[in-house]
């Protein structure tokens, strides 16, 4: 009995010792410090529990780290190594949270210039780290005498708190360059790395100084193999904002290093060609590089070749076709996300002949992997579904056998999107992709995924050559499934019976059932979609049932409660809120990442900044923030942009600023605006202080002519502010008042894309266009100056802020195009362009409730 204690005893003395620590107790544990004869062991735990507190969270309030930091001081006397660099990392710490810490300069300094090296690395960074940019003059003798020591660690330290100081005080470490030069020589290879990055750094904004540095380190080429990593990094950086000829010595220059004898050399040169905007030709010498690294029996190095080749399939994939051979080697590599980057990189680069075999490779390999690799996996089958359509059939198979095993929502759920997508783009995979996926709900354990399947099945079901055969599967949903699967059902159950006549009676039949549901939820939409079909309105039935506006979530909500507390009693119109955009496809990256954070629309990204602008919510909900247009050139000393938000009848222009000069100071700085007699300046909000390197915002609030014709027009701009000379090391201004001046800026165009909020044509257009024959059409005919109809559909289309998606046809191109005007006017156009006689002739027609939205259409294009 006593050896199972003892036993027990030593397992958990094996555990974390600071697991279980209270701040309040460590902190009192800091009285010790004041203790004579100095324990050093016993500081030095309670330091490193302080340290431990400090990284895992814990904050200390000011007090308490004044409290500590100068306890901490008193250790200062202390001749034990160990204790005196626990001593600099604390003060590191404290540094941030305590007060006067400063009053330590002086001992910092004395172990800077001292005789022990370990003391003066450990000073450099302490110091560099409490002392503030108007002190560092003080300290910068020391500090060019430190960069070129002899020792490598006080080297090191003093050029990482010079590149770290450079975000503060650029101008002070740039008088540090002579040195840090130097030190680039150094034999050492971290302090020629670090020496690079600091020379680097005070370059950066100036491309003819970093293309000289660049071009004279290239020509001898340096000892160290970190600082020609970062050397690499910089001379192709340069190839990519300069393509022409000049470029050529740095593309050399990298190619060269393929031949290094360091590995990671060679592999930053090769990862640096692949990632040039060059043609496949030049990726030879890095792509035959990589593949001898797929063949490494180090694992790093297959890691690194695959997850390259895998990258550069999406650019060239021809260029990664030589290495198939290599590749399938990898499979079986007992590296998992090796043998899934090889796997992914296979499909995306074989042939359409090599899509069975490859399917049977991977077969067994994907039972053996985790879900997380699993939907890698899936997601380059999916990309594979698009490129070869006619292997549909197999590919189906695969993913419908893969939705079949054990896997959490998210694997479920990349598995059900690869088929959608399929759906979707493939005809010919429809039948047999909504028959898999019945299949699926039919024991769904995830809500979410359920109801997306049924909603799919509801938009797609209807036009399927037998679209009874999912209704029997939509309507166990209601019998079986939870409150909101019901609800999904009867919602799909609706479109079949809006959109197949013969179905109706039996859609009707199962509704009225609904209607007695216990879930109020199911009953309210059984009770709605019955009574809309039953109306047998075309208009009602489209607008409710088929082609439902998506308004976006966050902004309704906002506009709901800004209805709430302005106008109460007033109906609330649901139009007025801009829709939910329809994603964009973007090439993905076969790579194993973390997960990105959920982008957000325009309008969510500024709703903040202009809920502070007074008597906002007078204008009623935002109708539309445009993107950013770039008022001034790049590399000027200020940097302007402007931001449209527009409102049913008012619109605010949101300037925001960008002083690139750091010594001067920005004050008062407003806008004055050139605007046509239609227009009313409401009012102007101008920034205070605009200081270095630090935006501000300026707005101008306006008011729509009440012609509507009238909207279209330019702005004349110009920046007005008072200029202060200040320190560019602080950023104190001089004393005085300083002196106006005035920047000139780009005029800014008010256009219809402005004021129309344009959302998807859905595929019964013909009928829509049909169904607004009562509304007012305006047309016209004009000349247009491309040579191609195809160009100038695009053209037109970003004249009037529709998307590429609304141009169809083959020699006879068309636009369609369906919207809302700022006013809540539903307007609809159409375009049909031809080539004629050397140019592009193209009939425009618009049709809204109101001429005067459709006139501005036209007017918009002539």
């Amino acid at each position: 009995m006593s050896f199972k204690m003892d036993k027990k005893e030593d397992e958990d003395g094996g555990g974390n010792p600071f697991s279980n620590l209270d701040k309040t107790n460590v902190l009192q544990e800091t009285r010790c410090f004041s203790e004579t004869p100095t324990n050093h062991r016993k500081c030095t735990h309670i330091l490193a529990k302080i340290l431990y507190i400090l990284n895992q969270g814990e904050t200390l309030t000011t007090q308490e780290a004044t409290d500590a930091f100068f306890a901490i001081t008193k250790l200062f006397q202390s001749k034990d190594m160990v204790l005196r660099r626990m001593v600099y990392l604390c003060i590191k710490e404290l540094s941030s949270m305590a007060q006067d810490v400063i009053i330590v300069t002086s001992s910092l300094t004395k172990d800077m210039t001292g005789k022990e090296d370990l003391y003066r690395a450990a000073a450099i960074r302490a110091l560099c780290t409490i002392t503030d940019s108007t002190m560092l003059q003080a300290i910068e003798r020391y500090m060019k005498q430190a960069i070129v020591d002899k020792n490598p660690a006080v080297s090191s330290a003093a050029l990482v708190s010079a590149l770290h100081l450079s975000a503060t005080a650029p101008d002070l470490v740039r008088r540090w360059a002579g040195e840090a030069q130097e030190a680039i020589n150094s034999d050492n290879a971290m302090v020629s790395y670090h020496a690079l990055g600091v020379v680097y750094s005070t370059r950066k904004n100036d491309k003819l100084a970093s293309a000289k540095l660049v071009s004279r380190l290239t020509r001898a080429p340096l000892k160290s193999p970190y600082a020609l990593c970062l050397l690499i990094r910089q001379a192709a950086q340069l190839v990519d904002n300069d393509e022409s000829d000049a470029s050529q010595p740095y593309i050399e220059f990298i190619e060269c290093c393929l031949r290094h004898k360091s590995e990671m050399v060679i592999y930053e040169a090769a990862h640096a060609i692949v990632n040039l905007r060059k043609t496949a030709r030049d990726l030879a010498p890095a792509v035959s590089v990589l593949q001898l690294f797929c063949g490494s029996s180090k694992p790093s190095l297959r890691l690194a070749g695959a997850r390259t080749l895998a990258r550069l399939t999406t650019k060239h994939p021809t260029a990664v076709a030589a290495c198939a051979v290599d590749l399938e080697n990898l499979i079986s590599d007992s590296n998992r996300s090796v043998a899934v980057l090889a796997v992914t990189t296979l499909l995306a680069t074989g042939a359409e002949s090599s899509v069975d075999r490859l399917m049977k490779q991977i077969s067994s390999f994907v039972s053996e992997i985790s879900d997380e690799f699993k939907i890698v996996v899936v997601k380059a089958i999916r990309r594979l579904c698009t490129k070869f359509p006619r292997k549909h059939q197999a590919l189906t198979a695969f993913l419908a056998g893969m939705l079949r095993d054990e896997g959490g929502l998210e694997y479920k759920a990349a598995i059900a999107d690869a088929i959608i997508s399929l759906v979707e783009e493939n005809p010919e995979a429809k039948e047999s992709g909504l028959a898999h996926l019945c299949e699926f709900i039919e024991d769904c354990e995830h809500t979410a995924l359920a109801v997306r399947i049924l909603h799919l099945l509801g938009r797609e079901g209807p036009k399927s050559r037998q679209p009874s055969r999912y209704i029997r599967f939509i309507y166990n949903r209601v019998i079986l499934e939870s409150g909101p699967v019901r609800a999904a059902a009867v919602s799909a159950l609706a479109q079949f019976g809006a959109q197949r006549p013969e179905l109706l009676p039996n859609i009707r039949v199962v509704l009225a059932r609904c209607q007695v549901d216990e879930d109020d939820e199911v009953r309210d939409r059984a009770v709605l979609y019955s009574a809309i079909l039953d109306s047998e309105d075309r208009g009602l039935i489209d607008d409710y049932i088929i082609n439902v506006p998506k308004p976006n979530p966050v902004l309704l909500e906002k506009a709901l409660r800004d209805h709430l507390e302005t106008n109460p009693d007033e109906p609330f119109d649901v139009m007025s809120v801009p829709t939910t955009e329809e994603p964009k496809a973007e090439k993905e990256v076969i790579e194993i990442e973390t997960r990105k954070p959920v982008l957000l629309s325009r309008e969510e990204q500024y709703a903040e900044q202009i809920a502070l602008i007074p008597g906002i919510a007078k204008f009623g909900p935002l109708f539309k923030t445009t993107d950013t247009v770039e008022l001034t050139e790049e590399g000027t000393e200020y940097r302007i942009r402007c931001v449209k938000h527009i409102f049913a009848r008012h619109m605010i222009l949101q300037f925001e600023c960008l002083n690139t000069l750091s010594d001067v100071l920005l004050e008062r700085v407003q806008v004055r605006l050139e605007t046509p007699p239609e227009y009313k300046i409401i009012s102007e909000i101008p920034c205070d202080k605009l200081p270095y390197d630090k935006p501000g915002n300026v707005f101008c609030i306006l008011e729509f002519p009440h012609a509507t014709l009238d909207s279209l027009g330019t702005f004349g701009a110009t920046l007005e502010f008072s200029v202060r000379d200040c320190d560019p090391t602080t950023g104190v201004p001089e004393s005085g008042d300083g002196y106006d001046d005035n920047y000139p800026l780009e005029e800014i165009d008010i256009g219809c894309d402005d004021q129309l909020r344009t959302r998807a044509v859905t595929d019964d257009w013909d009928a829509t266009w049909e169904r607004s024959s009562s509304a007012i059409e305006v047309c016209d005919t004009f000349v247009l100056s491309q040579t191609d109809a195809l160009e100038a559909a695009k053209a037109v289309c970003d004249h009037l802020g529709l998307p590429k998606t609304a141009i169809v046809g083959e020699a006879v191109k068309e636009i369609r195009g369906c919207g809302l005007f700022r006013n809540g006017a539903p307007v609809l156009v159409r375009a049909r362009l031809a080539m004629s006689g050397g140019g592009v002739t193209m009939q425009l027609a618009a049709r809204s409730p109101r001429e005067d939205v459709a006139q501005l259409l036209l007017a918009a294009v002539g």
